[in-house]
């Protein structure tokens, strides 16, 4: 890695100091951190700044952010099937998310911009906000690793992986089947496996789902999982 001149004002503005306080971090290139805050429209105006823009690292932050909710939601969801994974990651790592995230850590005010960017808004734009997360995600990737990444992005995304787990339970119907059968008084629904068919690696299971003692659904699927959502989806119609 190569190191900077770090007594250098040039690799150690007051804005990266500070921002890097806040996260709890000491980068070893503080350049990395300085090119992560400056927004192309800078070097327009300053021809001869010595860093680049934040575009190259904002590539790397939204590779890195990708594989890290990626990894999360795998972990967070076990039972999820790959579309309702992408729909997810979609969801946390889209513009309004990040954007979102990086105004609750207040990116905006860090950030180094031309005058006219700045007056129009720059600071505030949806697109730059989410541009320098990415950017400052790739540089603590590339200065301290992906764990130190990690930690960051699952902190500043945990607002929004909270609400996808509420919506996750709300939309899964065993969970939908057990609120219905509590709401009537009926107890809590039973899942026994009736059935198990076919080579052990294309194997078929059918679950019966008991409320009360009474059978209301029968699922099948090609895991036990799978099985009980589709039992619990055939008694919600039934006590609809």
């Amino acid at each position: 890695m190569t190191r900077h001149d770090t007594s250098s004002p040039a690799w150690l503005s007051p804005e990266a100091r500070e921002l890097a306080a806040k996260l709890g971090l000491a980068f070893g290139d503080p350049a990395l951190l300085e090119a992560a805050l400056t927004h192309s429209s800078y070097l327009n105006e300053n021809p001869g700044y010595a860093l680049g823009s934040n575009e190259r690292l904002e590539f790397l932050g939204d590779a890195a952010i990708g594989l890290i909710t990626a990894q999360e939601l795998w972990r967070r969801f076990p039972e999820a099937n790959e579309g309702s994974l992408t729909r997810a990651r979609s969801r946390l790592v889209g513009s309004e998310s990040l954007a979102q995230a990086a105004q609750r850590l207040g990116l905006g005010r860090y950030l180094r911009m031309g005058h006219g960017e700045e007056g129009a808004g720059g600071r505030q734009r949806e697109s730059n906000l989410e541009a320098a997360l990415e950017a400052v995600v790739g540089a603590i990737f590339l200065d301290s690793g992906y764990g130190a990444a990690r930690k960051l992005v699952m902190g500043i995304l945990e607002e929004q992986l909270d609400s996808l787990m509420a919506q996750e339970v709300r939309q899964d119907p065993k969970s939908r089947l057990q609120e219905v059968t509590q709401r009537k008084g009926l107890g809590l629904p039973q899942y026994e496996m009736v059935e198990a068919s076919g080579p052990e690696h294309i194997r078929t299971f059918a679950v019966v789902v008991r409320v009360n003692g009474e059978a209301l659904g029968r699922g099948t699927g090609r895991r036990k999982a799978d099985a009980e959502r589709a039992a619990a989806r055939e008694a919600l119609k039934r006590l609809s």
